[in-house]
C-alpha cells in the first residue's frame, strides 16, 4: 500500500477540507464547525458528516475534512456511505424484533429457546429475548476470534454453545453475541434473512434508499474506509467488524452501511411516531428503560439512554433521550422532548493506517457535539415535559431509585401528631353533653413525637372517651410472638384492651358487640409495608365491621418504613384473600397503612365512613432513617431498619423448614437448617450476583421457633445498597437455591402460604430461573401500580 509524504499528511491534518452544505444552516449551531475541525486537528478523526434535525426539519448538514487519507486523500462528502458497525443493532435489528413483537409472534418474557431451542444448552435455558436486548443475558462480548472459523451458521453455532460469564440479569455486559443471536431470531420468526428482512421492512418503507447489508460495487468509491484487516488490506465497502465480517457481512450486530442523509430520515421516523414502520407505542416502549428495576445501566430495547457507553448524549441533552454509538466512529442520538436528532458519521478507526497507531477515537467528539448542540438551540424543556421525560427514562420512584435522593434529614410528623395540632378535629369531640365514645386499634407502636402513648393522649381529650383499646398481633405491648394474645386491662387507663389476634378467623375480627356501642374507632400502627404483615388485614376487618355499623375510621397514618417509592415482588392470586392476603397486591406495595385503607376501602367495596389523618413532611423516596423518629419495633423479630428492608424477601420462605433467625440476635438476617451446608448455599447464591446482598457462611443455633436448640448452618445476609435491593426477588432467589439444592429436605410447598401465586410457586418447583420468573410477574405488578396511584397520598 502507497504511504502518502508526511508533509501531504500534515497538510490534510492542519488545513482539514471546508465544510460541505446544501440546506440552509442554523446559524447558532456554526459553533460546530470549529469543534469538529479541532477533532481533525488533533488526528481524532480524518473527517465527519454532521445533520442536525429539530422541530422536524434539518437545522445543519455538513461534510468535513477527508473521508480517505490512505491509500490517497479524498475529501468528505454529504453522500459518503459509512460502515456503521453497532448502529446495525438500533437501526436494523432492533426495529426488526420490535416489528415481529408487534405482530405477537414472540413476548419479550420469552426464553429465547422457546424460538431457537438450539440455544437452551449450557446454562442459557432461561435467558429471555428482553435480557438479550438490554444486553444482562451474562454472554460474553463478542464470540471467540482466537481461533480460525467461517460462515454465519458457525456463527449462530458458536453463540448457542457459548456459556454465560454472569448469571442472566444479574450485570450489564454490552454484548455483539446477544445481536448475533437476535439476528438470527429475526430470520428465524420471520422466515427471511436479515439483510433481506431489513430492506423490506424498514429501509425501503422508510426510503431510506443508500442504506444496507453488503454495499454493492458501485458504492464503493462514496464509501468512508475503515482500517486493515488482519491481512492488511485495506477495509472498503467490507465490514469492519471482525465477527460480522467472518459471518459474510451480515450479521445482528454490525454489517448496515449507510448515510447521514438515510440515518437522519430514520431518526425523525422515531419523531414523527414510526411512520408505519413502527408504532408510537411501539417507540415508546422500545426507548424506556426496560433494563431489570434493580439495573443501574439504564437500556431500551436495544437503545442506549444512559450508560458509560452514552457519551454521544453530552452533558445537556435532557435525560428522556436515546441513541446509540459505532466502533467505527459512528453516532445517532435522538431527543423526543425537544425533537431533536444528532447524526455524526465519522471513520475515526481511520487514522490508524498510517503511524502512530494509537490515534482515531470519535468518543470526546461526541460528547462535545451533543453538549453545544443543546447549548446552542437552548433546548430547555418545559417543566411538564421534564416530567415526562423522567417517565420515559426511569428517572422514576420504582425504576431507578438510586438516582432519588437517598437520605435526607427530614422532621416528619406522624398522624397522631397532626391530630394534636389540629386539636384533635377529625375525632369532632362533642362540646356539651355525653362525650363522643372510641375506640382505638394500636400498639407499642402508637406513640407521639415526645413519647406519649396515642393511648394515654386520647383518654385525656375533652368531649371523647376512650371506651375501648384493641390489639392486633403481638398484643398491646408488641411483646407476644404467640398466636395466644389474651384480653386485659391497660394498666395505666384502666380501659378495656380486646385481642383481635389468634388462631381462628373469628379471634382477628373485631368484637362487633363493643364496636356496635363505639361512635368511631381511630387507628394508630406502624406497618412493615409488606402484604403478609398482618396489621393491613385488621384494619381491613375493622373497616368492613364499621361499614356494618355505620361508625367511623379513623386512621392516624405513619411511615412505611422501607419507603414508599418501591413497589416489587408476584402480586397476590385474586380469590385467595385471607390474613396474610388481605387484597391482590405485590409483596412490597410502597403505600402506607392510611392509602393501603383507602384503596381497600374501594376496592373492595367496603365503603366505610374513613379519614386519613395524613402526615406531614413524609415523602415517597423516605426510608426510616431520613424521618427524624425513633424506631419502636413493630414486631418482636423487626428490630431495625436493616431487618425491615430483609423482611420482604427472607420472610417469603419463613413458612417452610427453615430457620429465618427467630430465636437469635439477628432475625431475617440469617437463614439455616441442620441440613443445609453453609459455604455450598453462599457460594452458589453469591455466584447468582443477586444485585445488593452478598451471603456469608455461618453457623448458629436459635433459642425458638424453626430447629430451637439445634445446630443450623447457612447464611447471613449482608445487605449492600438498600436502593437497589428487589427483597421480593431475593425471596424467590432463596427458595429456588434451597429448592436446587436440597431437594430432598426442603419442603417447598410450604411457601404457598405467604407467596399465594401459584404460577410463581410452579415456576420454582419445576427450575426457572427466579430473574426469569420476575420478568414473568411485572405485567400485573405494572397494572397494580397504576391502581395504586388513585391512591396515594403523599409525593
Amino acid at each position: 500500500m502507497r504511504r502518502l509524504p508526511h508533509k501531504l499528511l500534515f497538510f490534510i491534518v492542519l488545513f482539514p477540507a471546508v465544510g460541505f452544505c446544501e440546506v440552509p444552516l442554523d446559524s447558532r449551531l456554526a459553533v460546530l464547525d470549529s469543534i469538529i475541525n479541532d477533532a481533525i486537528a488533533q488526528q481524532q478523526i480524518p473527517g465527519a458528516v454532521l445533520i442536525v434535525g429539530h422541530d422536524g426539519r434539518v437545522a445543519y448538514r455538513k461534510a468535513y475534512g477527508r473521508r480517505a487519507i490512505e491509500p490517497r486523500p479524498e475529501a468528505m462528502t454529504l453522500d459518503t456511505v459509512f460502515d456503521c458497525a453497532s448502529l446495525t443493532k438500533v437501526v436494523a435489528t432492533t426495529t426488526a424484533i420490535m416489528q415481529l413483537w408487534e405482530q405477537g409472534k414472540f413476548r419479550m418474557s420469552d426464553p429465547v429457546a422457546k424460538y431457537l431451542p438450539e440455544f437452551g444448552q449450557n446454562g442459557k435455558q432461561d435467558i429471555t429475548i428482553r435480557q438479550l436486548l438490554v444486553h444482562y443475558s451474562g454472554l460474553a462480548p463478542d464470540l471467540d476470534l482466537a481461533t480460525a472459523w467461517e460462515g454465519k451458521e458457525t456463527a449462530y453455532r458458536m453463540a448457542y454453545e457459548a456459556a454465560p460469564e454472569h448469571s442472566p440479569g444479574a450485570a450489564f455486559v454490552y454484548s455483539d453475541i446477544n445481536f448475533v443471536v437476535l439476528g438470527a431470531l429475526v430470520e428465524r420468526l420471520s422466515g427471511e434473512s436479515l439483510d433481506e428482512y431489513s430492506a423490506k421492512h424498514i429501509f425501503m418503507p422508510l426510503g431510506m434508499h443508500e442504506t444496507r447489508f453488503l454495499p454493492p460495487a458501485s458504492w464503493i468509491p462514496r464509501i468512508a474506509p475503515t482500517e486493515e484487516d488482519e491481512n492488511h488490506r485495506l477495509l472498503r465497502g467490507v465490514v469492519h467488524d471482525p465477527s460480522a465480517r467472518r459471518m459474510g457481512g451480515v450479521a445482528g450486530h454490525a454489517g448496515v452501511f449507510s448515510t447521514a442523509d438515510d440515518l437522519a430520515i430514520f431518526a425523525q421516523a422515531l419523531l414523527d411516531g414510526g411512520r408505519g414502520v413502527l408504532t408510537s407505542a411501539t417507540i415508546a416502549k422500545m426507548t424506556a428503560p426496560q433494563q431489570p428495576v434493580d439495573g443501574r445501566v439504564l437500556r431500551g430495547f436495544g437503545w442506549d439512554i444512559d450508560s458509560p457507553l452514552s457519551t454521544n448524549r453530552g452533558e445537556l441533552l435532557p435525560v428522556g433521550s436515546f441513541g446509540h454509538t459505532g466502533f467505527t466512529g459512528t453516532s445517532l442520538w435522538i431527543d423526543p422532548t425537544t425533537k431533536t436528532y444528532i447524526v455524526l458519521l465519522t471513520n475515526a478507526v481511520h487514522m490508524r493506517v498510517v503511524p502512530p497507531k494509537d490515534k482515531g477515537s470519535a468518543v470526546p467528539l461526541r460528547t462535545k457535539i451533543g453538549t453545544a448542540v443543546a447549548a446552542a438551540l437552548a433546548l430547555d424543556p418545559a417543566e411538564a415535559e421534564k416530567m415526562r421525560a423522567a417517565t420515559i427514562t426511569g428517572y422514576n420512584e420504582m425504576q431507578s431509585a438510586a438516582r432519588k435522593l437517598a437520605v435526607r434529614n427530614g422532621t416528619v410528623k406522624t398522624g397522631i401528631d397532626v391530630l394534636e395540632e389540629t386539636k384533635f378535629a377529625a375525632l369532632h369531640p362533642a362540646k356539651g353533653g355525653a362525650p363522643r365514645s372510641i375506640g382505638l386499634l394500636t400498639n407499642q407502636t402508637g406513640i407521639d413525637s415526645e413519647g406519649r402513648r396515642t393511648i394515654d393522649v386520647l383518654a385525656n381529650v375533652p368531649g371523647i372517651s376512650l371506651d375501648a383499646i384493641f390489639s392486633p398481633e403481638h398484643g398491646v405491648a408488641g411483646t407476644l410472638d404467640t398466636t395466644d394474645v389474651k384480653n386485659e386491662k391497660d394498666a395505666v387507663t384502666g380501659v378495656q384492651v380486646y385481642s383481635v389476634y389468634g388462631v381462628s378467623d373469628a379471634a382477628r375480627h373485631p368484637p362487633m358487640d363493643v364496636l356496635k356501642q363505639l361512635d368511631a374507632v381511630v387507628i394508630d400502627l406502624a406497618d412493615a409495608g409488606v402484604r403478609f404483615y398482618t396489621y393491613e388485614a385488621t384494619v381491613g376487618y375493622f373497616l368492613e365491621a364499621a361499614a356494618k355499623l355505620g361508625i367511623e375510621v379513623i386512621v392516624l397514618d405513619r411511615p412505611n418504613p422501607i419507603a414508599g417509592s418501591f413497589v416489587q415482588g408476584p402480586v397476590s392470586d385474586e380469590g385467595h384473600e385471607k390474613f396474610t392476603n388481605y387484597f391482590p397486591e405485590p409483596v412490597r406495595h410502597g403505600m402506607t397503612l392510611g392509602e393501603l385503607a383507602k384503596m381497600t376501602n374501594t376496592e373492595r367495596h367496603i365503603d366505610a365512613r374513613l379519614t386519613v389523618v395524613t402526615m406531614e413532611d413524609w415523602q415517597r423516596g423516605d426510608w426510616f432513617d431520613s424521618t427524624g423518629l425513633a424506631w419502636t419495633n413493630p414486631s418482636p423479630n423487626l428490630r431495625d431498619l436493616n431487618q425491615a428492608t430483609l423482611y420482604p424477601g427472607v420472610a417469603m420462605i419463613e413458612g417452610t423448614n427453615v430457620s429465618v433467625g427467630r430465636g437469635t440476635d439477628t432475625p431475617f438476617e440469617v437463614i439455616g437448617a441442620p441440613w443445609i451446608k453453609g459455604r455450598e448455599l453462599a457460594a452458589y447464591l453469591n455466584q447468582r450476583e443477586i444485585q445488593s446482598v452478598r451471603f456469608v457462611p455461618i453457623v448458629f443455633t436459635p433459642a425458638s421457633s424453626n430447629f430451637a436448640g439445634e445446630r443450623c448452618e447457612g447464611v447471613n445476609l449482608v445487605l449492600q445498597d438498600r436502593n437497589t435491593l428487589d427483597s421480593p426477588e431475593l425471596g424467590i432467589e432463596l427458595a429456588a437455591a434451597l429448592h436446587r439444592l436440597y431437594p430432598n429436605d426442603f419442603k417447598l410447598e410450604k411457601m404457598g402460604d405467604l407467596l399465594v401465586n401459584q404460577s410463581v410457586f410452579d415456576a420454582i418447583n419445576t427450575g426457572e430461573d427466579p430473574r426469569r420468573i420476575a420478568e414473568d410477574w411485572q405485567e400485573r405488578l405494572n397494572q397494580f401500580v397504576l391502581l395504586r396511584e388513585k391512591y396515594l397520598l403523599y409525593k
